[in-house]
């Protein structure tokens, strides 16, 4: 059976959860106050949201006062998958692998087998895998899965395809913003800080948790225009490792482009016992002057 496509109603309840959750988790009051007045916009608007994406006319979403470009995107995914991951995230439903699920041919299944037995967790830790034969490794992508997924990638990590699931050839291609290594590096350093002081919110993940135990730190922070979300890996690699309270997932998104990067302690070369973001030594190196 058809799923139902979300009405007003239903998009503008979502918005006003997330202002709802972000206010509890002690977030930018301005960004709580840009949820609940999309909320009132979506409420108000005469015409379906939902037919206006399905029709693939977003670019009449983002001109509704309040919406914008971030708006736009959640609301776009929330209609096309019937899902938000911000709102399971704010929620403690925490899976990194929750980005994956959104790409062609992707479940939430083969999203969680991605990230268990390739322990990765960002686009572009994904697009690498793609291309070097790992992701061929995990059961259920064959041939034809994967090149699915690079051309899926080869459309999310270009900026205009990053608000909608289109294929851009390389030529055409412009990377997508993402906060330099620097600043994620200063908001792991907040975050481990802020954590170990028992200064945050806390949440119960719904994964690798039986007892609903209230554990896991989560803070919100904005940086140079990025709205961020930091918290600990909850992933079965972070556990069977013992590096839930090392590994620091981080949630970003501005104008659109969004993404997660994840910032470890390096074990072994020149960079050993420092902080790292994964899969992107070569910029750690030359911050640290290494």
């Amino acid at each position: 059976m058809a799923r139902r496509e979300p009405s007003n109603d239903d998009i503008a309840s979502l918005l006003d959860r997330i202002a709802e959750l972000l206010e509890a988790q002690h977030a930018n009051p301005h960004r709580v106050r840009a949820y609940h007045e999309g909320a009132e916009t979506v409420r108000a608007a005469e015409e379906s949201l939902a037919e206006l994406v399905v029709q693939g006319d977003e670019e009449r979403l983002r001109e509704l006062p309040g919406i914008g470009k971030r708006l736009s995107a959640l609301i776009a995914e929330y209609v096309r998958s019937g899902r938000s991951a911000l709102y399971a995230r704010l929620q403690g439903e925490v899976s990194p692998g929750a980005l994956f699920s959104q790409l062609p041919g992707i479940g939430e299944e083969l999203s969680e087998r991605i990230v268990d037995q390739l322990d990765i967790c960002t686009l572009e830790e994904l697009e690498q895998a793609a291309h070097n034969g790992r992701l061929e490794q995990v059961e259920g992508f064959g041939p034809q899965r994967v090149e699915m997924v690079r051309i899926a990638l080869a459309g999310l990590l270009s900026g205009a395809a990053q608000r909608r699931l289109e294929w851009t050839p390389a030529e055409q291609k412009k990377p997508a913003s993402r906060p330099d290594v620097g600043l994620l590096l200063k908001v792991d350093e907040e975050y481990r800080h802020k954590a170990e002081a028992g200064e945050l919110k806390r949440i119960a993940p719904k994964r690798f948790n039986p007892s609903h135990r209230t554990w896991l730190p989560i803070m919100h922070a904005e940086r140079d225009g990025w709205d961020l979300t930091a918290l600990y890996s909850n992933t079965a690699r972070a556990h069977e490792l013992d590096k839930t309270h090392d590994w620091v997932v981080i949630y970003y998104d501005r104008d659109g482009d969004k993404g997660q990067a994840t910032v470890v302690t390096e074990t072994s070369g020149p960079l050993e016992g420092k902080r790292v973001v994964r899969g992107r030594e070569a910029e750690c190196r030359r911050h640290y002057g290494v």
